[in-house]
């Protein structure tokens, strides 16, 4: 079966905003774009975590280094549908991200033991993340709707709309659907801009003339603290 590898290096910043807010956006931007592969859909992200949750609390207390470990889907999947095993990393702003593509019973295999289902350099990085960590399992599930969009002649811009962000931490099996509970109030929507290097002048100008300004907020940072907030409960390392 072919094994697809994909690496990606870039600046992403992340924009709160409204659904009015967004459809005034693309009302003067959308002749910039166009919809990428995906188009609209379901994004599903298993996040991999110690038993104390070390990933995402040290995620949390960093200041200029974060790492994650994460199974992204599009749609639900089955055991035999392909998906993105991912190591996410972010240094002092930029985002590298190192995925490989595999049917899903071999990367649940692959976390929970197992050998290693692919060679090459970034499944290297993975394999070793993986074993740094001792095997993090399945901590969180994160599902999302997302509008997604390239540059029409810029295909290092892309800019993605991700609306009704929800999180479960039972139930953590990808078959089992993308329901659970909010996380954003349902006129918010999460705008992350990617880029290569320097920010056309064009969105510049469209995120001023509309006062959309960047934010943070971090989807596994906020179900995790929404389950810290609910069941009081601090976890040690």
């Amino acid at each position: 079966m072919e094994k697809t590898i994909f690496s990606f290096r870039r600046v992403e910043k992340k924009y709160p905003i409204t659904l009015s807010q967004q459809a005034a956006l693309l009302s003067i931007i959308g002749k910039y774009l166009i919809p990428d592969s995906h188009g609209k859909s379901t994004i599903c992200s298993l996040y991999l975590d110690t038993p104390s949750w070390r990933l995402i609390r040290e995620s949390i207390d960093a200041v200029s280094y974060k790492e994650k470990l994460r199974i992204r889907s599009y749609g639900t999947p089955d055991s035999q549908t392909p998906v993105f095993l991912e190591i996410k990393k972010k240094y002092k702003g930029v985002v590298s991200k190192r995925r490989i593509k595999l049917p899903l019973c071999q990367v649940m295999d692959y976390v929970q033991g197992g050998e290693k289902p692919c060679t090459g350099q970034i499944a290297q990085e993975i394999d070793y993340a993986l074993r740094f960590y001792n095997y993090p399992q399945p901590a969180m599930l994160i599902a999302c709707e997302r509008e997604a969009y390239f540059g029409r002649h810029d295909p290092d811009l892309r800019i993605t709309f991700d609306r009704d962000v929800r999180c479960r931490h039972t139930e953590l099996h990808m078959e089992a659907g993308s329901q659970g509970k909010s996380l954003l109030p349902p006129d918010k929507v999460l705008m992350e801009i990617k880029t290569a290097g320097a920010m056309p002048l064009w969105l510049a100008e469209a995120l001023d003339e509309l006062s959309i300004y960047p934010g943070r907020f971090s989807k596994y940072a906020a179900a995790y603290q929404e389950i810290i907030r609910k069941q009081g409960v601090y976890h040690n390392a």
